[in-house]
């Protein structure tokens, strides 16, 4: 339960509020991930038009989302993958919280970069995805 509580508040309940009762849990980890890309490309738009409060909130949104990748991680039996994860997590964090104060594109899209690595990995795992889902990706 805890996880659709972070889905909720990460990814926005308007858009998930059919799918969460549903997913997964790998499912509900790659609408979080998507959210954060959506969030990521939102906070760029905000940025090269200069309009400081959207930004804000868009940028505000992906650290949330962040937040609740790292607060799903299960350190028992993720080992030391889940220790690597919740580093690259709240370093991402301070990434986002650095774009937010400085306008920064070079470090959004380093973010961007890091995320997508993992989001894909995610959705690339056999097995663990519905073979009829077709993922959007990120590239």
């Amino acid at each position: 339960m805890r996880l659709h509580k972070f889905a909720f508040d990460g990814y926005g309940a308007v858009q998930v509020a059919t799918g969460v009762a549903t997913a997964d849990s790998t499912r509900l980890i790659l609408m979080l991930f998507d959210g954060l890309m959506e969030s990521l490309a939102a906070a760029r738009g905000h940025i090269e038009h200069g309009n400081t409060a959207e930004k804000g909130n868009s940028l505000m949104r992906a650290g949330r989302i962040v937040i609740g990748l790292q607060g799903a991680l299960d350190f028992n039996q993720g080992g030391d993958l889940a220790r690597n994860l919740d580093d690259l997590y709240g370093y991402v964090t301070r990434r986002i919280i650095h774009v937010n104060a400085a306008n920064d594109l070079q470090a959004l899209e380093e973010v961007r970069g890091l995320m997508v690595e993992i989001r894909d990995a995610w959705a690339s795992l056999p097995g663990l995805m519905p073979a009829k889902s077709a993922e959007p990706t990120y590239n």
